[in-house]
């Protein structure tokens, strides 16, 4: 598959969708409770497809890399906001485990990008 656009990135696509999940979860009322981490998570999320798209225009493959590498950080801090989430209740356990679930789906796909370009970079 050619990629034209950030569109076409599959870890943006699925960063997208990760965005979605977020913002699905902090609508609930339980969030209305903690605007911060309310937030930080939407930021967190929000940065993970932001990164890919504004490193998909960067001037050098390594620069780009540079924003791929952003963007996994993304999703893990999304991760870890996860957890408190669950712990303070504004979330359960299994809407817990299918966002984390996505979450690293989604940081595996951004990881595996990073590699790619590297050896592409590399020949």
């Amino acid at each position: 598959m050619t990629i034209e656009s950030f569109e076409d990135i599959k870890a943006w696509q699925l960063a997208r969708e990760l965005n979605r999940c977020v913002y699905k979860l902090t609508s609930k009322e339980s969030f209305s409770k903690n605007s911060g981490l309310k937030r930080q998570i939407q930021n967190a999320a929000g940065s993970t497809m932001h990164n890919i798209a504004e490193g998909y225009d960067a001037e050098s493959t390594a620069e780009f890399i540079r924003f791929l590498r952003y963007a996994k950080r993304s999703c893990t801090e999304v991760q870890s906001e996860l957890y408190v989430a669950l712990d303070q209740n504004y979330i359960t356990e299994v809407e817990f485990k299918k966002v984390y679930d996505h979450t690293g789906q989604t940081r595996a796909t951004i990881h595996g990008f990073i590699k790619y370009l590297l050896a592409y970079k590399n020949k």
